[in-house]
């Protein structure tokens, strides 16, 4: 989870907007996106993909061997 909450926080930043005018562009709960930041564990994916497509991804399974690629 800290990849995600490093990506959206730093992304956020980069656009010089605050949690809560974020949060409000991307139509969550100023909570939601407090908790992202902070790397909580207990996100409801649905929310975390709403707030991702402000920066065009979403969140989705991949294979570990993929995954590797990646990194």
């Amino acid at each position: 989870m800290n990849h995600i909450s490093e990506f959206v926080k730093a992304r956020r930043k980069q656009l010089g907007l605050t949690q809560e005018e974020f949060s409000d562009k991307a139509g969550v709960a100023l909570t939601v996106v407090r908790k992202i930041e902070q790397g909580k564990e207990n996100l409801n994916l649905s929310k975390i993909n709403q707030v991702l497509s402000m920066f065009g991804h979403v969140l989705t399974p991949i294979s570990e061997k993929d995954s590797k690629l990646v990194k």
